[in-house]
């Protein structure tokens, strides 16, 4: 057979390599993320308004100079509160049509200051419009160009009009300068711009269970499993994140249930995370350390109630194995 000279079959042949590799590159992974990504709670979709803002920002190409990405380094800290993680940009990936997707808006450069959280670091709409109109009035040293034509100058403003406050020099004479609909989204679209902050441990039930004891590895749990304690320091500590059903929350926090890590054999992993923190997984938030909060006997409790419930079935730990994790700890840091 000379598929060269076949042409049908050429065609077919190419058209079938195309489908195969365009489902592996590009359907399936898209699918994979889909799946494994939910809202966090406290945050919402944009508003039609919102929406309409985050379509200027992508045809004015504000994502050339932005980012919206806040990095798991300390020079990130100015940007938000966090590091970024997955499920911070569920809603930002709403259609923008029938035809088109809406594009990722991570950035890759910071000529401009990242714009994670502007909406809560600069929640002024006047602002906002003074530096549409040209950046150097609000910010002298900035490089970003002015938007000009997002604004109108009237004779009169409508009542709903915002009048920007020009320099006389900007001003046009007998005229004022107001936004027009598209800054207005824009504007919007920015402020909309807020990193959900993620729930926190309660430690007081920790604390109070720690109080009157000078050893605090002396107290023991309540039976031999370590299960009945083990519940409510589950649900005080973990369950804020993992659920209370261990199902956790994709692209937030991740799953216990029929987890590798809390199934395996061998518990030192697991143990380590709880003491020292994790933040191996980029598609997670980082989860802190707990070995300063927890005692060896409240680590097993817990280890035990996640190794026995929704459907995971794994051997108890003891509290001789969680301390000798802890002390190897202790001795790799000396």
């Amino acid at each position: 057979m000379d598929v060269g000279k076949d042409h049908r079959l050429l065609i077919l042949l190419i058209f079938t390599g195309f489908t195969l590799l365009s489902i592996f590159v590009a359907v399936g992974p898209a699918a994979t993320s889909q799946q494994q990504n939910v809202a966090l709670p406290g945050s919402s979709p944009l508003s039609e308004e919102e929406q309409r803002g985050l379509k200027v920002y992508i045809k004015e190409g504000c994502v050339a100079c932005h980012t919206q990405q806040v990095r798991n380094i300390e020079m990130d800290n100015v940007w938000g509160t966090r590091p970024s993680i997955p499920a911070d940009y569920f809603y930002s990936k709403k259609r923008l049509d029938v035809w088109r997707q809406s594009p990722s808006l991570l950035g890759s450069e910071r000529t401009g200051p990242d714009l994670t959280a502007i909406g809560e670091r600069n929640p002024s709409t006047t602002w906002h419009f003074m530096h549409l109109f040209n950046p150097r009035i609000v910010v002298p040293e900035s490089v970003m160009p002015g938007y000009p034509w997002l604004f109108e100058a009237r004779s009169e403003a409508d009542p709903d009009d915002q009048v920007l406050n020009l320099p006389p020099s900007l001003n046009p004479a007998g005229k004022v300068v107001v936004p027009t609909q598209e800054a207005r989204d824009l504007v919007s679209y920015l402020l909309s711009l807020k990193q959900v902050k993620l729930p926190k441990v309660q430690t007081d039930f920790i604390r109070s269970e720690n109080e009157g004891t000078k050893d605090p590895a002396a107290r023991e749990p309540e039976n031999e499993s370590g299960l009945s304690n083990g519940s409510a320091l589950y649900q005080s500590t973990c369950a804020v994140c993992h659920q209370q059903n261990g199902e956790g929350l994709p692209g937030a926090f991740p799953s216990l249930k029929n987890s590798k890590i809390v199934l395996n054999e061998d518990p030192e992993i697991l143990i380590r995370i709880i003491l020292e923190g994790y933040d191996a997984r980029a598609e997670f938030a980082t989860m802190p350390a707990f070995g300063d909060q927890l005692t060896d006997e409240q680590i097993t409790a817990i280890i035990n109630f996640e190794r026995s419930h929704w459907g995971n079935n794994a051997p108890p730990v003891d509290v001789e194995t969680v301390k000798n994790v802890r002390s190897s700890q202790l001795k790799s840091v000396q």
